[in-house]
């Protein structure tokens, strides 16, 4: 499906993340947390029915919102992103709802699960790199995510929506992340690398500013409802990648034995 591994891993100083669908896992979180609009639809509606389908056409229905409603609302903090999308949703789906369920969904974030594989990934790549997060959240959420989901995992610096003005793909969003890194490290952008599940925000986004090729984690060996699709996003020449990883887990293993070879 991708490119061969073009990386190489020795003149890597840093990566930065995306957080929330490549260390957290974010299609059956922000399921659950829309469940109580889901079941607002009346019996008879076929969408309630629990099939892949509608799952797959919920999350895109949110994924179009959520990037419609930041680009609208570039300084909004991320629990009332939420918290429009919700709203707007219940309008498309022309149900009712509860102001509570909407705070609640926007509140939700700091507990959705992460992949079982993102800790422990995590800490075997900072033995070989300085590791960065950049983003789309407000710094309360991703806190309770450090201190809940992904306890155990050490940043160097977090850069987030809230604290940068904007959201991604905005290019402000990285330009900040990589000058903070070699401003506060010394690391240039050559050096760095973006490391991510979405092909059509941060893979597209650096694409277009001519930064290093990332690394795709493809979760579920890229078959999402939300994040892109690889082959029409290349066919475009919307993305260049450096490796493709199904897994963190995979992609710590590649840096591990690139790295501690002889």
């Amino acid at each position: 499906m991708a490119a061969p591994i073009t990386t190489d891993f020795s003149k890597v100083k840093a990566l930065y993340f995306d957080i929330y669908a490549t260390l957290i896992d974010w299609e059956p979180s922000m399921l659950t947390a829309l469940s109580s609009l889901i079941q607002s639809l009346p019996e008879s509606d076929p969408r309630r029915a629990d099939t892949l389908a509608n799952q797959q056409a919920l999350l895109r229905a949110y994924a179009s919102n959520e990037k419609a409603v930041e680009h609208e609302f570039p300084t909004m903090p991320y629990p009332k992103i939420l918290e429009t999308v919700y709203g707007r949703l219940a309008s498309q789906f022309a149900v009712d709802f509860e102001e509570k369920d909407a705070v609640a969904f926007g509140y939700s974030i700091g507990a959705w699960a992460a992949f079982p594989d993102s800790v422990a990934g995590m800490q075997t790549l900072s033995k070989y790199y300085k590791l960065f997060a950049l983003s789309n959240v407000d710094n309360e959420s991703f806190g309770r995510t450090l201190a809940g989901p992904l306890k155990g995992v050490k940043f160097d610096g977090i850069y987030t929506a809230q604290d940068i003005g904007s959201y991604k793909p905005d290019p402000k969003n990285y330009k900040y992340c990589l000058e903070h890194i070699k401003t506060d490290f010394g690391i240039e952008a050559e050096e760095a690398l973006i490391v991510c599940q979405s092909l059509d925000i941060d893979h597209v986004g650096t694409k277009a500013l001519n930064l290093q090729p990332g690394i795709w984690i493809a979760r579920n060996r890229g078959v999402t409802a939300m994040g892109g699709n690889y082959e029409e996003l290349l066919a475009a020449g919307k993305i260049k990648l450096g490796a493709t990883f199904d897994s963190l887990g995979e992609l710590a293993a590649a840096v591990e034995q690139s790295l501690e070879k002889p």
